[in-house]
């Protein structure tokens, strides 16, 4: 059997001197708790200048339920696009676009006394437009009701007669006329 290696020992001078100086280097940061004593609490930390208060930060609602709703609605996922409406007009209640897209979901899901509520609010906010009389005038067709149907699609025609969407529902609307007139 040989001998080891008289050079190598785990306990060589110079390995116990590394050992020793790593441990006593270690021990260094660990003096006592007196240092902590001193030093400034949490709370007296003076705040950077790239913090923002809270009070100073202006929320902007996000018009994501708006384009959500208007997806949905394009789909034909009228129930979901009336939860996205809602969520939009609770953010943003003065939203026209959002009151009015509101109402035609409701009108698709036929809740057409919460229609006539939401078309409420629109006006409110930006009067009788061509897009609302129109709607509305939709709204009354898928009620049956035909003579308020004409009624606002006349309206809305008066305001824009070349507007495409008014003339397609007033052609929509006479041939429902024709449709269900009957011969004595």
């Amino acid at each position: 059997m040989t001998s080891p290696d008289p050079h190598w020992s785990p306990f060589s001078a110079s390995r116990l001197a590394c050992l020793v100086g790593m441990a006593l280097f270690g021990l260094a940061g660990c003096n006592t708790a007196s240092e902590f004593v001193n030093a400034p609490a949490v709370d007296e930390v003076a705040p950077t200048p790239t913090v923002q208060n809270p009070g100073d930060i202006k929320y902007y609602p996000s018009d994501e339920p708006l384009k959500l709703g208007l997806e949905h609605f394009k789909k034909g996922n009228y129930g979901l696009a009336q939860r996205y409406f809602r969520d939009a007009v609770e953010k943003a209640p003065e939203d026209a676009e959002a009151w009015i897209g509101l109402a035609a979901s409701y009108d698709r899901v036929r809740r057409f006394d919460l229609a006539d509520q939401a078309y409420a609010q629109a006006i409110k906010l930006t009067g009788e437009t061509v897009q609302i009389l129109n709607d509305r005038g939709y709204s009354y067709l898928l009620r049956g009701d035909l003579t308020k149907a004409r009624v606002k699609f006349l309206k809305a025609y008066q305001l824009d007669p070349t507007n495409p969407v008014v003339i397609n529902n007033l052609q929509l609307l006479n041939s429902s006329y024709r449709y269900i007139q009957r011969a004595p």
